[in-house]
């Protein structure tokens, strides 16, 4: 008996996803839980495993073509079994004159009589609405009775006919090339959008006096090579980000829109933004609150080396309360990051930078680190920003909080 692995629906927004690859090929035999292939769903590259044993009848699905929750990705059956097609675009016969002196025509043994539709109303309302010629369906009901369910696989079938599109590799000023939009890229893409035209967003800027920072790292820096561990700031940046956090508890919530309430989380999940190849990822340190500095810089490398090698665990994407993103390493200094909606606000880290300050009536060259903080209004006003930065300032200057 054939049976279809549908793309499931595994919640979390998740509506599509990209084949990358297929581990098999139609014949071969597979076991429950085999890997089948790859697909590439909200920024993390999965294996699919099979439901079921058997032989693989059918792939559905080529590789880089998009799946939507639902969707069949292949037909797994008994050996020697076979997939039934479903009837493609039917073409009606053509017309032919009736009564015209001179039109010669071989007369047909019996004469043929249209074929009766057995469709309910209900069925004929919905076929008139998807644009399905009835008398092209074999029904697949009782009697040959044609469901809503045989009018609906027509029109899906129909959907996915590619149109043919001539696009030009020029525009009227010189050649151009065509990059699709898909993938990560699309997901990213998407979300982006969301969040600008969902979020009212203000960006509030600082910069924090990161001398003495700079120093207790160097120090700690000796201990973490003991322990192959590389050490960042961002560790840092983290830890007076949660202690920020617990003071200005709106900053680490969301908006529910439906039920018109703030959702303001009592954990401490932070997403850190990793530039990769395929596109911007966040994997999440859970519990950071909860984690050493050593921990932390640990951990931050571990997710941002396996979103590069596209092994991260989709779990390792989810569960965010509060991202942060670092552009000093490219060399920026201030910017407008989009917060990663559904989030209320996202910090920004840019270029570390020597700058001359008078103090105690002396000219001194200090280390400043620039912050660039994006919020939602409708959850933050711009004071409690500027509150909740000062405070982020005052815990990465106050360097004795770092020590082991």
């Amino acid at each position: 008996m054939t049976k279809e692995f549908k793309f499931p629906d595994v919640g979390e927004g998740i509506t599509e996803g990209e084949i990358v690859k297929w581990f098999v090929k139609e014949g071969d035999e597979v076991k429950e839980h085999q890997a089948l292939g790859e697909i590439e769903t909200d920024k993390a590259i999965v294996e699919m495993p099979s439901p079921y044993s058997g032989v693989v009848l059918k792939i559905a699905i080529k590789e880089g073509e998009t799946v939507k929750v639902g969707d069949t990705l292949v037909v797994i059956g008994e050996k020697g079994e076979t997939v039934e097609s479903k009837p493609s675009e039917a073409k009606e016969p053509a017309l032919k004159p009736a009564g015209v002196v001179g039109y010669l025509e071989e007369a047909p043994e019996e004469e043929t009589k249209p074929t009766k539709v057995l469709a309910t109303p209900a069925v004929r309302k919905l076929a008139k609405e998807l644009n399905v010629d009835l008398s092209t369906i074999k029904g697949s009901g009782s009697g040959g009775r044609i469901t809503e369910q045989d009018v609906r696989a027509v029109a899906k079938t129909k959907e996915k006919e590619p149109e043919l599109k001539v696009m030009r590799k020029y525009d009227m000023w010189g050649y151009i090339d065509r990059i699709p939009l898909k993938g990560i890229r699309k997901i990213i893409s998407g979300h982006m959008t969301k969040s600008a035209f969902t979020a009212p967003h203000v960006t509030h800027f600082d910069e924090i006096d990161a001398t003495k920072l700079a120093e207790v790292r160097e120090e700690m820096k000796k201990e973490a090579e003991m322990k192959e561990i590389k050490l960042t700031y961002l560790p840092f940046v983290i830890k007076a980000l949660v202690a920020a956090l617990k003071q200005y508890p709106r900053l680490n919530a969301s908006l529910d829109e439906e039920n018109e309430t703030i959702i303001v989380k009592k954990y401490y999940n932070i997403g850190i933004a990793v530039d990769t190849e395929a596109g911007l990822m966040v994997p999440v340190i859970k519990g950071a609150d909860q984690k050493s500095i050593y921990d932390l810089a640990k951990e931050a490398s571990e997710l941002a080396e396996n979103c590069r090698n596209r092994t991260i665990d989709l779990m390792d994407l989810r569960g965010g309360s509060f991202t942060i993103t670092n552009i000093g390493s490219i060399g920026g200094i201030y910017a407008t990051p989009i917060i990663n909606y559904p989030e209320v606000a996202i910090l920004m880290t840019g270029r570390m930078y020597d700058k001359l300050v008078l103090e105690d009536d002396k000219i001194k060259i200090k280390k400043f680190m620039p912050l660039s903080l994006s919020f939602d209004h409708r959850v933050v006003d711009g004071a409690d920003a500027a509150r909740f930065v000062n405070v982020v300032k005052q815990y990465l200057e106050n360097t004795p909080m770092f020590l082991p």
